[in-house]
């Protein structure tokens, strides 16, 4: 019988969407901890990128998931880019951060 392969999700941190600090942000939707709920689809891993000056608002989106997804692993990383919209730095950012992931593809 072949073993699970794990679900890893790699998102984004939107700072528009998943905002929220009081327990309001439990009554809209916020897409981070959404693709955390669904029956269908189990989340094992999450690596949650986001800017540096998002890193209270990661805390609490993590803390969010591990209370509707216990099992649902969330690792936070930040990158750094001086100018958010600037695509080619955004880019080579997020080239950078792709690369130094791991995973065991012979599994």
């Amino acid at each position: 019988m072949p073993s699970h392969r794990p679900t890893v999700v790699v998102g984004i941190l939107g700072l528009r969407l998943d905002a929220g600090q009081t327990e309001e942000r439990w009554t809209r939707w916020r897409p981070t901890v959404s693709l955390c709920q669904h029956e269908d689809l189990v989340v094992d891993r999450l690596e949650l990128v986001h800017l540096p000056s998002e890193r209270d608002l990661a805390a609490v989106v993590a803390g969010d998931i591990g209370t509707v997804s216990p099992e649902t692993v969330v690792t936070c990383h930040e990158i750094g880019v001086a100018d958010p919209w600037d695509f080619e730095e955004v880019f080579a950012s997020l080239h950078g951060f792709a690369r130094s992931l791991e995973f065991r593809t012979d599994d």
